[in-house]
């Protein structure tokens, strides 16, 4: 059977534009020779939908589109869609609605196959909305056995879990309805899985076991794009039954695929402005980096904009996200704003100076001086007899926000906040002042990878000035300022925050692991806790590892933790 892998990267809510961007993907499978042609889980009306499910005039819309896509692409009777969408639910107790894959054919729907498995884990919340499917039904269409499956579906084989989360795998039980049927085995798996560093490669891996331990093709589509914090990474992949990769879809891009199950091989169209290196194993710091850019340029038009505004202190953070920035929405599309005061060093300066000329963007430098010293003439009577300290320093911060934010407004832009994984785990950030924006671009990235992207970004040439890379880290809002005079250096600290943030370890574990003092790991671990606060007045982060700050990490504020 030749089958299409349609990767496309669906707007929630967008029925219109998702149905016209499904028929256009059907049409050049069809001009391919493709017999049949999938697309995501919930393409129909993008992934995830959160509340909007809760509206009747949602689901019902939802409905209503599916049927126009049936029409619209399998009238003629020459093609088979595969697509993810909802559908209401009838009954006296349960949800409401059913997550599902429906097999269009001829004109109509044949097929409705509920999803069984419904994570609820991490940023996953498919419990609240949804009722899961109780029978799965084999389908033979083509000469083939054709196993439709809805994401979660495929993630419970117990010959590759050392833990399952659910006592039923319904790969498993479809495959058992397969036995004795004629032809092809072929496993459909429509997904929307969201990237985090080397999930990729693991995806692969579980899709090959399971097609070698059944000796049935596995055919997987991703949704790719970005929607909120979530970045889909695509990499949809045809997997033969011997565990080969027959097809893989680019990553980070939409795409284009149709293999011939009856003789391997592929043929392969999208615009050439998308096309992108395919190899699963593309080195993980390029990954990381292409899933920042999907996701940043997917928020900023998704939101209804073009334009975004963001402060450049010379430092490396906000020289990685104007970079991202500009491969994102273009170098006409980025405004850099400079905004010195009395602690900020000429060479930082100069270094914003030229990573805006080195990217071609606009660069606006407001003096924050006057301001400054305005608020401190303000507060001088209750600061009266007080030494300067933390207080002086965040009003510097919240003056610079605020001056973004007017800019911002200004020029119709979105403002994209520049801290860290690092600073946003032990609260080394200003509420009011950096955190203020509307998208967190590397709030999932720990300083040491911060690095290790813009290393990355400097491979062939300069972009990012040296000096941001190699001058010690500060927040330049006293003199003399470190980030070492508050937190341990970051070669230090990261590991420490990524087995207590992404991993959950303890002090006791972490000390015991990484050869540190205890006392040391647990004030660190405090400052994570005191930070709560703040994290959950953040703007949404764009989520490249397991576990980032957001919906899928939730802990109270008001606690006394023991660490």
């Amino acid at each position: 059977m030749k089958i299409a892998l349609a990767q496309i990267d669906p707007t929630v809510g967008d029925f219109t534009g998702n149905i016209a961007k499904m028929i256009e993907f059907a049409g050049r499978a069809r001009a391919l020779g493709a017999e049949m042609v999938v697309f995501p889980e919930m393409a129909v009306c993008g992934y995830p939908p959160g509340d909007f499910l809760e509206k009747e005039s949602f689901v019902a819309r939802a409905e209503q589109a599916l049927g126009e896509l049936a029409a619209a692409v399998t009238g003629d009777g020459k093609l088979r869609v595969l697509v993810g969408g909802v559908e209401r639910v009838d009954g006296e107790c349960g949800k409401r609605v059913a997550n599902i894959a429906a097999l269009l054919e001829g004109g109509r729907v044949t097929l409705r196959q509920r999803k069984q498995l419904l994570p609820f884990y991490d940023i996953f919340d498919e419990q609240r909305y949804f009722e899961p499917g109780r029978v799965q039904e084999l389908v033979e269409r083509g000469g083939a056995a054709l196993a439709v499956t809805v994401c979660e579906d495929a993630w419970n084989d117990k010959k590759f879990w050392e833990k399952r989360l659910y006592d039923v795998d319904p790969v498993e039980r479809l495959m058992e309805q397969a036995v004795g049927t004629k032809g092809e085995r072929i496993i459909l798996n429509i997904s929307a899985s969201p990237y985090w560093r080397g999930k990729r490669r693991l995806r692969e891996e579980m899709l090959a076991a399971i097609a070698k331990r059944h000796g049935a093709w596995v055919v997987m589509v991703n949704q790719v794009g970005g929607n909120d914090g979530l970045i889909f990474d695509g990499s949809s992949v045809a997997i033969a039954p011997d565990g080969t990769v027959a097809a893989r879809a680019a990553s980070f891009a939409e795409d284009l695929v149709v293999v011939d199950t009856a003789a391997p091989g592929v043929s392969a169209f999208a615009p050439l402005e998308l096309r992108r290196d395919k190899a699963a194993s593309v080195e993980e710091t390029q990954a990381v980096y292409d899933a920042l850019v999907l996701g940043t340029r997917d928020y900023v038009r998704k939101c209804g904009f073009r334009t975004a505004v963001v402060g450049l202190s010379g430092g490396i953070d906000s020289a990685l996200v104007a970079v991202i920035a500009v491969a994102a929405l273009g170098a006409e599309n980025v405004i850099g704003v400079g905004m010195p005061s009395r602690f900020s060093s000429q060479g930082s300066v100069d270094d914003a100076r030229a990573l805006a000329g080195n990217l071609g963007i606009r660069f606006e430098l407001l003096g924050i001086e006057e301001t400054f010293q305005s608020y401190l003439r303000t507060l001088e009577p209750v600061f009266r007899g007080t030494e300067f300290g933390l207080a002086e320093e965040n009003v510097q911060s919240r003056i610079r926000g605020g001056l973004l934010m007017a800019l911002a407004n200004k020029f119709n832009a979105l403002v994209l906040t520049t801290g860290n994984k690092s600073e946003m785990s032990t609260g080394y950030c200003t509420l009011y002042g950096d955190m203020v924006g509307a998208l967190a671009v590397i709030g999932d990235v720990v300083k040491t990878r911060v690095y290790e992207l813009a290393r990355w970004v400097n491979r062939e040439r300069e972009v990012i000035p040296r000096a941001s890379i190699e001058k010690p880290p500060s927040a330049e809002l006293r003199p003399g300022q470190l980030d070492t005079d508050s937190l341990p250096a970051y070669e230090v600290l990261d590991p420490i925050l990524e087995a207590y943030v992404e991993r959950y370890e303890s002090a006791g574990e972490i000390a015991e692991k990484q050869g540190l003092e205890r006392e040391m790991v647990a004030a660190v671990l405090r400052l994570v806790e005191r930070s709560e606060y703040k994290r959950q007045q953040a703007v949404p982060v764009l989520k490249v590892t397991e576990k980032s700050f957001g919906t899928g990490r939730r802990f109270p504020i008001a606690v006394k933790v023991q660490v």
